[in-house]
């Protein structure tokens, strides 16, 4: 039914949202975010689809959101230095550890992944995440497992691999299934706090690592969780 103004159902919110998109990504601009991809990707992807209900209001700040079983979302600013950081390639085949909401394997599809393989040690989170994913997008398939246990890699290989997480150690399987030109991105513990870090491929056995700018990332821990 039209609204007294005579503007169509939706209309007003769809304004609304839009505005609400733009000035987040203005945020992050400010912030220091500058990979115009990986802003475009936020500005279409809503964060608050992804937040529990409850923190939606709060999904547009560039604030870590609570989450069940113990875990958060991610900080949208350090969720895109992340994906700065794994420089998607159209039609890319990507495995990511820790599914969380979905929000970021969201991301992964709007950035051209053409499949991402995606992981989490909650049942009851990646319930939640295929929920909110839906099937908008549908490159995306999330997996209940330990995504830090070495048989999950095995038979595959990956253009880019992301670990939403912080880690003492990077596994050495998972580089190991990195495709030749390949990119690993994942937060490492210091033991004063994680830096990102990203490993290219370049050959058959060869690494180059970078290290990036302190992130606020919580501890990734292995494996599959006994809570629902």
């Amino acid at each position: 039914m039209p609204s007294e103004t005579g503007d169509p159902d939706g209309v007003a919110d769809g304004l609304a949202a839009a505005t609400g998109n733009a000035a987040f990504v203005l945020a992050l601009r400010e912030r220091g975010v500058r990979d115009t991809a990986v802003l475009r990707a936020m500005e279409r992807v809503p964060r608050e689809r992804f937040a529990p209900p409850a923190l939606r209001a709060h999904a547009r700040r560039d604030i870590a959101l609570p989450l069940a079983c113990g875990q958060t979302m991610t900080a949208p600013s350090i969720v895109a230095a992340m994906l700065g950081a794994l420089d998607i390639a159209p039609g890319a085949r990507v495995l990511e550890v820790g599914t969380g909401t979905g929000y970021v394997t969201a991301l992964l599809v709007q950035l051209g992944a053409a499949h991402v393989r995606s992981l989490e040690r909650y049942d009851g989170l990646a319930r939640a995440a295929r929920s909110h994913l839906g099937h908008d997008f549908d490159a995306a398939a999330v997996e209940t497992t330990d995504g830090l246990a070495p048989e999950i890699v095995r038979g595959g290989s990956y253009d880019r691999i992301l670990v939403n997480g912080s880690l003492t150690a990077l596994p050495p399987h998972l580089p190991a299934v990195l495709r030749s030109g390949g990119r690993l991105v994942a937060g490492q513990w210091t033991g004063r706090g994680s830096r990102l870090v990203t490993l290219t491929r370049d050959g058959a056995a060869a690494y180059a690592r970078t290290e990036g700018a302190a992130l606020r990332l919580g501890p990734l821990t292995p494996g599959r969780a006994l809570a629902p």
